[in-house]
């Protein structure tokens, strides 16, 4: 039997984009603390992944320049580092695929929780907040991995021809997290199935509005780049609204439950 959330995406109403903005900023005043620190977390996860990519080219690339400083035929001849040995080369392409993927799914699951804080701020449920690792509990991680894992596959594969389809899979792929925070009992297929169909139905509303609410987040980098973290949440607000005026939401459930099914 097909899920509920699938005839309600069927139908859906077209929302007023006037509107999805105005909500968004509202909103966006009484959550920003929240964003800002959801944000740090995911920063969290990020800033080791970027030291280790990071960190041995820039090593491997002083000891190359203050060699070929003293050797002229140092690059006909000159010693080999760990970057010229096929074997390490490969094991440092996997570390740094697998910490893709954890580093995605770390991101995933606080943005999840975050959509569960703008829609209890948003609703002013007074509903408990919980943790930001709430729906990695009782086996959620494994789902949030899983959710990576399609989410890379789609993006590489929309990449792969000619960069064209990504324009496309980008709403679905936006669609996601939301979904899976307010509907956490589907499985993958379905979260990834029902952000498609969405997605495909209201494609020209989404895209625009994700990418208004993109460049508007961009803003925070004129405070120094430190302001970023205050307004990087602000790309998912439009989306929040979007989902709350097209699917709507059910009783929620308790997520330890909801996640573990």
């Amino acid at each position: 039997m097909e899920h509920p959330i699938f005839q309600k995406i069927e139908n859906s109403k077209k929302v007023d984009f006037g509107d999805m903005l105005t909500f968004s900023y509202n909103l966006f005043m009484k959550v920003w603390k929240q964003g800002a620190m959801h944000t740090l977390v995911i920063m969290i996860f990020v800033i080791p992944f970027l030291l280790l990519v990071y960190v041995p080219i820039i090593v491997m690339s002083m000891q190359a320049s203050r060699h070929s400083y003293y050797d002229p035929y140092y690059y006909d001849y000159g010693p080999e580092t760990w970057f010229d040995n096929p074997l390490l080369l490969v094991i440092w392409l996997i570390v740094i695929f697998v910490l893709i993927f954890l580093m995605q799914a770390a991101a995933l699951g606080v943005n999840a929780h975050f959509y569960k804080v703008c829609r209890i701020v948003d609703t002013e449920s007074g509903e408990d907040e919980g943790g930001y690792f709430d729906y990695f509990k009782n086996g959620g991680f494994m789902k949030i991995l899983v959710l990576s894992l399609a989410t890379f596959g789609i993006a590489m594969a929309a990449l792969l021809l000619c960069y064209l389809p990504i324009f496309y899979v980008m709403v679905p792929l936006q669609l996601i997290v939301p979904i899976f925070a307010f509907n956490p009992k589907l499985s993958v297929n379905e979260i990834v199935k029902a952000a498609f169909k969405l997605g495909h139905k209201h494609w020209i509303y989404v895209f625009g509005l994700a990418l208004i609410a993109g460049n508007v987040a961009q803003l925070g980098i004129l405070a120094c780049f430190v302001g970023i973290i205050f307004t990087a949440c602000i790309t998912y607000l439009p989306i929040y609204y979007f989902y709350k005026h097209t699917i709507g939401f059910d009783p929620q459930p308790v997520l330890e439950e909801a996640v573990a099914e």
